[in-house]
């Protein structure tokens, strides 16, 4: 077998080798160090030791959102504390956050498939590549500067700046690479085509989008107003990070990191394998992972799998990424914001919402933010107009602190939406 780094080449025998071993070591220690895996294999009559093909995963039960955050903060961790030297928290499905730890093993790990990533995006150590992502998102930040650093390209790291300042860094830093979201790359473009800048005077040409699809419009707009190439990563804000999946120079979907992630596409209301060319869930199990292993894992992302190889000529398997969801997840500048959270943090500081509230992602001047729409109700609301705002400020700013995402509050009389 070749080596594991050359997986981009691997023969279909040899990746589904490669695949087993992994998924056999990775289920074996959760099944010893992870009580809530232990549970729910017995629960289900699976005998971890039984599994000797890939197929056999579908034996095993699905992870869920809901999990992550039942389980706060350190349950589903399968090595002890002292080993952990990263943890993240990110928003969960209830008011318990997600929270995920990493060994400086899987930290090596996702700095490589970082940099594999950002090779296949044609980045090299020539280049000056800037990072500029949302709060929500901080975590990525360091990932792609530290797979950055490993291709040994100049990284200019994640620090909030206006968008004056981040063109003025584009230009006079001489930014090649620019790593962001949709939103904030459409709000860029937007910004630099209002004042007339000269896209000549930058060095900018290679654009990777990250936490959020784009529509081909979009894509279209931002590679002729900005003279840029556009390329995806797709990733989770909980866990484990970005990059899962990335294009490569076709274009034309995305290659999972097949030793790092078995992908399952799943009918999202059986659980059962979609054919190839059929839409569905897109399941994700870690296959390398060590302190926080993902099995079965239910992204309520909407994906299916390409039945034809890469022009390429990497055997990793391709996926495209559509833009529905299988689930009542919100994603917001690639933060997933579950609606469970939403109401259980208005319940909180406002009290008794009505069934009635609403809420949904709007976008102005290219930024995204959450709406919440809540119907004046005598029995929540006083009459004092200055209480009121003052309830509405206190609302708006829980919201923003525990979701990790702009979100404004606006009272209706009518809901008409």
């Amino acid at each position: 077998m070749k080596n594991a780094n050359d997986i981009e080449l691997m023969t279909p025998d040899e990746k589904n080798q490669l695949q087993l071993e992994r998924l056999q070591s990775t289920i074996n220690r959760a099944f010893r160090n992870v009580p809530f895996h232990q549970k729910r294999f017995s629960e289900a009559g699976v005998d971890p030791t039984k599994i000797q093909s890939i197929e056999d995963i579908s034996h095993l039960p699905f992870m869920k959102r809901k999990h992550l955050s039942e389980h706060y903060p350190y349950d589903l961790f399968a090595v002890p504390l002292r080993d952990i030297v990263r943890i993240h928290t990110a928003p969960g499905t209830t008011r318990n956050p997600t929270v995920s730890g990493y060994t400086p093993q899987d930290l090596n790990i996702w700095q490589q498939i970082l940099a594999r990533g950002l090779k296949a995006a044609d980045v090299t150590p020539h280049d000056i590549l800037q990072i500029t992502l949302t709060p929500g998102l901080a975590n990525w930040g360091r990932d792609y500067k530290r797979g950055a650093e490993l291709i040994e390209a100049s990284v200019i790291p994640n620090i909030p700046l206006s968008i004056e300042k981040k063109v003025m860094v584009l230009r006079d830093y001489k930014t090649s690479v620019l790593i962001t979201t949709p939103a904030l790359a459409m709000e860029l473009a937007a910004y630099i085509k209002q004042q007339g800048i000269n896209v000549s005077s930058l060095e900018l040409a290679t654009l990777i989008l990250a936490g959020d699809l784009i529509s081909t419009a979009n894509r279209r707009f931002l590679e002729e107003t900005l003279r840029v190439t556009v390329w995806l990563h797709y990733g989770l804000s909980e866990v484990p990070g970005p990059a899962i999946a990335f294009e490569c120079p076709i274009h034309n979907g995305l290659h999972v990191n097949e030793d790092h992630f078995l992908a399952e596409i799943v009918d999202p209301e059986t659980g059962h394998p979609m054919p190839e060319g059929q839409p569905g869930e897109l399941v994700l199990t870690t296959l390398t992972t060590r302190a926080f292993p993902l099995i079965r894992f239910r992204t309520g992302d909407k994906a299916e799998f390409y039945s034809e190889p890469c022009a390429c000529g990497r055997s990793l398997k391709l996926i495209k990424w559509h833009a529905e969801r299988t689930d009542d997840i919100i994603n917001i500048d690639g933060v997933n914001v579950h609606g469970q959270l939403v109401l259980a943090n208005l319940q909180t500081t406002i009290g008794n919402i009505p069934a009635s509230v609403r809420f949904f992602v709007q976008q102005a001047e290219g930024k995204k933010y959450l709406e919440v729409w809540l119907p004046v109700s005598a029995k929540i609301f006083s009459d004092e107009i200055k209480e009121l705002e003052k309830l509405i400020h206190h609302a708006e700013s829980k919201l923003r602190e525990n979701l990790g995402v702009p979100v404004y509050i606006r009272l209706k009389e009518k809901m008409d939406r």
